[in-house]
């Protein structure tokens, strides 16, 4: 707990870059996008990736996958000590091999401010690499309130097309987080948008929304 205070103290909630500021992103070419995923069975084998897309053509540009073995126990809340020394391990190997790549931005697969202390993985990662960094979420993590009860399933039936959003407000009166529909197909299935450091919740759900060809953002489905 006092490592993710100390850590957080360090989180960036607005966009720093010229890039975010305009309404086509005009300045970004890159977007990287990284997941830890886990052999079926065993949680201590686990895949660690990082994919870097052009933007906005959404191309690969860079993978650097490896199969690694995850020593720390999983213990809710702290998620981020489990995984996050390896992504941050790749995207050290990236710029040290091909430093031309580096990503201007980092989607995430988990979350951002949407945590019981608001440093999710995409906070622990942007702030150890300085990234820019959004976090992704297949699944509401229910902090601050926030519950997947009848009214919020209700809200998210009445996202109706493709870009639709509502807030995730929880009791203390701060946004969370972007319930957003990535696509038209099954808006039953959300993306749950967070801030992870060194960019707005506004330009984090306009990115992500661009980056959608399907439900998943194309780098982090890459």
């Amino acid at each position: 707990r006092s490592e993710q205070a100390r850590l957080g103290a360090g989180v960036v909630e607005e966009d720093t870059e010229e890039w975010q500021r305009d309404p086509g992103f005009a300045g970004l070419e890159r977007v990287g996008g990284v997941d830890l995923s886990y052999i079926k069975g065993d949680d201590s084998s686990a895949c660690a990736s990082l994919v870097v897309l052009s933007y906005p053509a959404l191309e690969v540009l860079y993978e650097d996958c490896r199969m690694v073995t995850v020593s720390a126990p999983y213990v809710a809340g702290f998620l981020a000590f489990r995984e996050v020394p390896f992504l941050v391990e790749a995207v050290q190997r990236l710029q040290q091999e091909e430093p031309s790549l580096r990503p201007q931005v980092l989607l995430v697969d988990g979350n951002g401010l949407l945590h019981p202390r608001g440093f999710g993985v995409a906070c622990h990662l942007g702030v150890l690499t300085d990234l820019p960094c959004i976090g992704v979420a297949k699944n509401l993590l229910q902090v601050d309130g926030l519950v997947r009860d009848e009214l919020h399933r209700e809200q998210i039936r009445s996202l109706q097309k493709e870009g639709d959003t509502f807030p995730l407000t929880g009791t203390s009166g701060r946004a969370r987080g972007m319930v957003s529909c990535g696509d038209n197909s099954n808006s039953s299935k959300p993306l749950y948008i967070s801030v992870g450091h060194r960019v707005c919740l506004e330009t984090a759900v306009r990115l992500v929304k661009s980056c959608c060809r399907y439900r998943i953002p194309e780098p982090i489905r890459q």
